[in-house]
């Protein structure tokens, strides 16, 4: 632990008479990773980022007749840094979800390789949800994270017995790798991202492009022309992936497929077309960065993929 570590005390009163804005002010704070130091008292690890998110709360506390206060502490003593890290140790939830996916692979050759992949997506993405809360990470999160790899793995191969040697190894040599793809997002480009992250390449890192910008030499790149997995006469980026990584059997993925086809091309309406592009057009207005529009993004994917694999 670094002694000289800071952090952000938020010290607030909130009004009794209006519980709708004192549960959206408890709700923040949870959705932020707060520690609770006592009532009234939340703890969060300093950076730009949750100073700002605290303040902001501070000034809605003052608007609903409550108040509240940004306190950042700074040269605590070793012993107090580690107490103060301690409060936000994700082990026991890491070891939860560890022992959830280990008990799937009780059902592996015996359940629906399908109904399997779509317990262990649920558990990927409350890995990513523990993970992106995780200010002091040890190494449960690196055990979670490679049991969920190699569940993904057995699942692969039960879903895709009959898959070629070679498709295997061009599958292998596409994990951990570094994936690039051009501004600005949109169905196709989020779509495809959101698809490399949950059944291509668990450990994708996402790196975004300016237009005409060469994608880093290690990269992979996609849906934008000349890139690595790109459109062609039989589809967007996205169904050519399906296609290239032997996913196109899964029924749930296909329908999405058509979706954001229809998003880029605009040629067979698509029924749900509408609302999905009403759920990315507000996942625009929302994301102050590409980052944060994937992540919102991938929600409505996730739960796309939810809906038409139940």
């Amino acid at each position: 632990m670094n002694a000289a570590a800071q952090w952000l005390l938020l010290i607030a009163q909130l009004p009794t008479e209006d519980p709708a804005a004192r549960m959206r002010v408890l709700r923040t704070l949870e959705s932020l990773g707060a520690a609770v130091i006592r009532e009234g008292a939340y703890l969060l690890p300093r950076s730009a980022s949750n100073l700002q998110a605290l303040e902001a709360l501070a000034d809605y506390a003052g608007k609903i007749a409550g108040s509240a206060h940004v306190v950042e502490v700074s040269g605590t003593s070793a012993g107090q840094q580690a107490a103060f890290a301690a409060l936000f140790d994700r082990t026991a939830r890491y070891e939860a979800l560890a022992k959830t996916v280990e008990s799937l692979r009780i059902s592996f050759g015996h359940s629906d390789p399908s109904a399997i992949s779509r317990v262990l997506h649920k558990q990927r993405r409350e890995f990513d949800a523990i993970a992106a809360l995780d200010f002091f990470p040890t190494g449960a999160q690196a055990r979670t994270r490679k049991a969920l790899a190699e569940a993904d793995a057995e699942v692969r191969r039960l879903l895709f017995p009959n898959q070629g040697k070679s498709s295997i190894d061009t599958t292998q040599s596409m994990l951990r790798r570094t994936w690039a793809t051009r501004r600005p997002l949109w169905a196709d480009r989020l779509a495809s991202a959101w698809l490399i992250r949950r059944f291509i390449d668990p450990e994708a890192t996402i790196v975004w492009l300016e237009k005409g910008d060469a994608a880093p030499k290690e990269a992979v790149s996609f849906a934008y022309e000349g890139a690595t997995f790109a459109n062609s006469a039989q589809g967007v980026t996205y169904e050519n992936l399906l296609g290239r990584f032997d996913l196109a059997r899964n029924a749930a993925l296909g329908k999405i497929g058509k979706i954001v086809h229809y998003l880029e091309i605009h040629d067979a309406p698509v029924a749900e077309a509408a609302g999905v592009q009403t759920l990315l057009q507000g996942a625009m207005r929302r994301s102050q960065n590409d980052t944060q529009l994937l992540l919102e993004a991938e929600k409505a994917f996730d739960l796309l993929y939810e809906g038409y694999g139940s």
